[in-house]
């Protein structure tokens, strides 16, 4: 008679899916995320292991997902990419027809977008790293996330570019740098450069490399060029190899930033980080930027994504209204 399978702990899955994760090349932010709906999918279904769910038991979570939880059809999606890596790639079972279920339902919505003369009102009112972080964004239409994980290397004083490394879809490339960026930027480098000093001298030094880089330099996390442009006010343990490292400055601290100052500034719109994403884009346009250019600079694949921004074009409504008829 043979003993029963153990079952599989928590524990174990997360490790199990970490190292899939970086077998595959996922991102952090995307294996955290993957790992987060298969915690939520267990609690879900009472506690039960992944391994004992099926096809129905997704189509269920999926279900209540947009039925009870109301969620956005982006985040309904995301949740079902992760469940079939997990099931698919960390399991190893197929998942084969997890049939109809009900859909999120996806709002038509314009992207937010600063005037031009509401844009200076904001940046001044953003300090410290966050406020070259704003300006990024805005200068050079970046994501929060690309911004904060920028690194020293990725500066090209030379060209005049700002290199995105594994961007969203993990893909690479060049935007510019903005010529009135150019003697803060250098300025951080060297701050970054006096942090590196006094690490290294405390036996530190390191921070987390890409992928399975440290795999193929040993020495490379600790090297300069590796630096986190922004890097976190605290070192702390990598939890993939427990090593303590020096992060990148968070995207919530220059998100809580970005909010205080639009307050400051009197902008009663919704600012947040990817409004200044999408000003950039807007205001390129309106400048008679090719659109094409507009879609290299921000890294869309299709140009159906970056065509959104045609139809906030500040040019207002232009049909009178009615009510100004008895006037």
């Amino acid at each position: 008679m043979h003993d029963p399978k153990p079952e599989p702990r928590p524990g174990d899955l997360r490790r199990r899916m970490h190292a899939v994760c970086r077998r595959r090349g996922l991102s952090p932010r995307t294996e955290e995320a993957y790992f987060g709906w298969a915690r939520r999918l267990v609690r879900f279904h009472h506690m039960r292991h992944p391994s004992d769910l099926g096809e129905e038991d997704i189509r269920a979570f999926l279900e209540d997902l947009a039925v009870k939880g109301r969620v956005s059809a982006s985040t309904q999606n995301q949740a079902l990419n992760g469940l079939v890596f997990l099931f698919r790639h960390v399991l190893e079972r197929e998942v084969d027809d997890i049939g109809l279920f009900t859909r999120a339902r996806a709002p038509k919505r314009l992207p937010t977008v600063l005037a031009r003369n509401e844009v200076p009102r904001v940046l001044s009112a953003i300090r410290g790293a966050s406020g070259l972080v704003a300006r990024l964004l805005y200068g050079c239409g970046l994501r929060i996330q690309e911004a904060v994980t920028l690194r020293v290397m990725n500066l090209d004083f030379e060209r005049g570019v700002i290199q995105i490394k594994a961007g969203k879809g993990a893909k690479d490339r060049d935007t510019m740098m903005p010529e009135s960026l150019r003697i803060p930027l250098k300025d951080q480098v060297e701050r970054v450069r006096l942090i590196h000093k006094r690490d290294l001298a405390d036996g530190l030094g390191g921070v987390p490399l890409p992928f399975a880089f440290e795999r193929k330099s040993a020495h490379a996390a600790r090297e300069f060029r590796w630096q986190y442009l922004f890097p976190s006010s605290i070192c702390s343990p990598d939890r993939g190899t427990g090593e303590i490292v020096r992060f990148h400055l968070s995207p919530a601290t220059v998100q809580k930033d970005v909010r205080r100052a639009a307050l400051e500034a009197g902008i009663a719109k919704r600012v947040t980080c990817h409004t200044f994403r999408h000003s950039f884009a807007t205001h390129l346009l309106e400048a008679g930027t090719d659109i094409r250019t507009v879609q290299d600079l921000l890294g869309h694949v299709s140009l159906k994504t970056t065509m959104i921004y045609t139809h906030v074009l500040g040019k207002g409504v232009t049909t009178r209204s009615p009510l100004d008829g008895f006037a």
